[in-house]
């Protein structure tokens, strides 16, 4: 396995490889590698001839009260877990190679980025289309491959390719769960075993959400506020946002959809978790 920091060394790398006809995969992550990475991971080796896999805490995406200094980061684990996982090019660079001195250009949508998270972290978003912007143009992939427990995330990257003509298809793989519904996340180990235990409020309303869906008659708003009492019962839990909205425009709903996304933000002490459900209605 190739690890580089550079990203002249990753356009060479890449280049000499896509001569030969061989299709790219990319897994953009910020470290601190678990299981639902390496789903990702083993999705782009399944599809892809030649798999690169990124590693970069990116700082435009932190607001400025966030967890960036607390990130966690475990390269020498992430770089064992990609090893094992038969990925065959790491990208690990410094922040000063990914955004050089004196620096303008921002890569900004619309109208998806100030929905949602958009409003609860403004400049987030910003900070992701840039920076998967750049890693696009170091890397230039064939196929994307990002989770879907970043469901906004994933929607807005997949406009941003379309709007710019990238070429690149992206992949959204499903959530990876714990065995008690908890989603796997990276800042799920700032949880105390308590919070943890609360955090599960998440994955139940969830399951709520798509109890109702299949078997009532409740609006998309109706549910939405089942959603919102459960979690707002559970002491210890601040929600952002328990919502019920189109898949594709991320704005809310009137009549009952043949299907619809429920997605959760809350806080559990200093922790934010997101969470989110695909609705098939009946």
């Amino acid at each position: 396995m190739q690890v580089e920091a550079l990203p002249s060394a990753v356009r060479s790398a890449v280049q000499s490889h896509r001569c030969g006809g061989r299709r790219t995969g990319l897994v953009p992550t910020m470290g601190a590698l678990h299981v639902g990475h390496v789903s990702l991971l083993d999705a782009a080796r399944s599809e892809c001839d030649f798999v690169i896999a990124t590693i970069f805490v990116n700082p435009m995406q932190f607001g400025p009260h966030e967890d960036f200094e607390r990130y966690p980061r475990t390269l020498e684990q992430d770089l064992q877990r990609c090893e094992a996982a038969g990925v065959d090019l790491v990208f690990t660079p410094e922040t000063s190679r990914m955004y050089a001195p004196g620096a303008e250009s921002i890569v900004s949508l619309t109208g998806l980025t100030r929905k949602l998270e958009g409003r609860h972290r403004p400049g987030h978003f910003d900070g992701v289309t840039t920076v998967v912007a750049k890693l696009f143009n170091i890397t230039v992939p064939d196929r994307a491959y990002f989770g879907q427990k970043d469901y906004q995330q994933q929607l807005i990257i997949r406009r941003m390719a379309s709007d710019l003509d990238w070429g690149v298809e992206i992949v959204t793989c499903p959530i990876v769960r714990e065995d008690d519904g908890l989603a796997l996340s990276s800042r799920n180990r700032y949880l105390s075993p308590a919070e943890r235990e609360k955090s599960l409020s998440l994955s139940r309303a969830l399951s709520l959400a798509q109890d109702l869906a299949q078997s009532g008659s409740e609006s998309p708003d109706s549910i939405a506020r089942r959603m919102q009492q459960l979690i707002s019962g559970v002491e210890g839990i601040d929600p952002d946002y328990a919502v019920v909205v189109d898949c594709d425009t991320l704005d809310p709903l009137v009549d009952r959809p043949k299907r619809a996304v429920a997605l959760i933000a809350v806080r559990i002490g200093k922790t934010r978790l997101i969470d989110n459900q695909i609705l098939r209605f009946r």
